[in-house]
């Protein structure tokens, strides 16, 4: 049967199949991105000491990641809106893993840099595609569990980072672990070809978007058809993006630099790193997921979705804002136990202020917006890193934690402000 909306008609539950399974793809997707971006970090006092480089030149090359991922934030959604998800997911994937495995071949600053440049092009296109994919396949009432889910496969490349890198680089050092790593990108692509073939037997087009498809969906959007330029004078939308920077460079200095600084103020060896670092990624996920499942269990109590956002929003914050104190814990094992409550907040927060901002966002505009807020995150983060390296080479890291602590605090007044979390309409 062929609907009014031009596809086959597909029974709800073989609809749900294919919607966890494309989720699932973005989760895998996720893990092996997070892998190639957060291996620099595991490395990161080899390289230095191989290619002479100061906490400042490290924090240059951070940059270089992070401008051209946030550029590409943007031109990802715009990505994803042309090519489809279908065409858009292989392209991406192949570029950052050839990428990340180019990182082997760097021998000086400006190597390095450039690697991370192109990391961060093919990266930063990603994470729109997979949030396009969330609302193009799950409705809102369980959109944050979709989210989620993607999330955690972010988290989970963290976790996987230290033992994977760690055990690589011991054994075939820092420049084999890039080859190594880069490598795994390049095992899902075929899956991603063979769902999408089924996809296309089953919906009888490619990318057949069955959330937008629905003839509920399209008078919903229709009633709510806002101009991109009117949703761009909305303050809602401008406090929910800056809420998710902060956020955003909260996670990226934890990325970033919590395995230097258990190894260099905590004087873990990188061997401990690799038995131990995983801990705080994996409480990550669950801060993830359980965020998750609280506001679609209180949706499904009959809250309203801005209710179940924000209870969480509001918890996870003050979880992050925990991270505070790390370092001025004597013990470092229970340090590490602060940046895994940290990290537990800080994914759930994430997720959820990503689910919040796809409900706020016209659905015809929900890849180059999204990409918006998330350029700007990056664009703080990219900010922040010189600031970052310049404190810990002069005075260590307790700022940095204050700091992150402090931007959680903002996060949750913004969110605030924003007021009831609902799709923006005309006028």
């Amino acid at each position: 049967m062929i609907s009014s909306l031009g596809q086959q008609h597909v029974s709800p539950a073989i609809a749900k199949r294919f919607a966890w399974l494309v989720i699932s793809m973005f989760f895998a997707g996720g893990v092996i991105s997070y892998i190639d971006r957060a291996a620099l970090g595991i490395v990161m006092p080899q390289i230095r000491k191989d290619l002479s480089l100061t906490n400042t030149d490290y924090a240059i090359v951070v940059n270089c990641f992070l401008v051209s991922y946030g550029a590409f934030y943007i031109l990802g959604g715009w990505l994803a809106d042309r090519l489809g998800l279908r065409r858009a997911y292989p392209t991406l994937v192949i570029c950052w893993s050839v990428a990340n495995m180019l990182h082997a071949f760097a021998g000086s600053l400006f190597g390095l840099c450039l690697c991370r440049a192109l990391l961060g092009m093919a990266e930063g296109g990603f994470f729109p595609a997979a949030i396009r994919g969330a609302t193009e396949w799950f409705p809102s009432a369980t959109r944050a569990k979709a989210i989620a889910l993607y999330f955690c496969g972010s988290s989970l490349g963290s976790l996987l980072t230290p033992p994977l890198v760690a055990w690589t680089a011991l054994r075939f050092g820092w420049r084999g672990a890039f080859i190594t790593t880069g490598g795994l990108g390049l095992l899902v692509v075929p899956l991603w070809y063979l769902l999408h073939n089924k996809i296309y037997h089953t919906y009888g087009r490619w990318d057949p978007a069955p959330v937008f498809s629905s003839e509920e969906e399209a008078k919903f959007s229709a009633a709510l058809d806002v101009p991109l330029r009117a949703v761009l004078r909305r303050s809602k939308y401008w406090l929910l993006l800056i809420s998710r920077a902060l956020c955003d460079s909260v996670w990226f200095f934890y990325i970033f630099w919590m395995p230097g600084y258990f190894q260099e103020a905590r004087a873990f060896s990188l061997h401990l790193v690799g038995v131990l670092l995983w801990i705080p990624y994996l409480t990550a996920d669950a801060g993830a997921l359980l965020g998750a499942w609280i506001s679609s269990a209180l949706v499904k109590r009959g809250h309203s979705i801005s209710y179940s956002l924000r209870v969480v929003l509001i918890g996870s914050g003050f979880f992050c804002m925990i991270g505070s104190i790390t370092d001025f814990i004597p013990n470092s094992f229970a340090a590490l136990g602060f940046v895994s409550l940290a990290l537990f907040g800080a994914l759930s927060y994430g997720s959820s202020i990503n689910t919040a901002i796809t409900e706020v966002i016209p659905r015809k505009h929900v890849a180059v917006l999204y990409g918006v807020t998330g350029a700007a995150g990056t664009a703080l983060a990219a900010i922040s890193q010189p600031v970052v390296g310049h404190l810990v080479d002069s005075i260590g890291y307790k700022i940095a934690f204050v700091g992150s602590g402090l931007a959680f605090a903002l996060a949750l007044t913004l969110l605030l402000c924003a007021g009831t979390i609902e799709p923006i309409r005309g006028g």
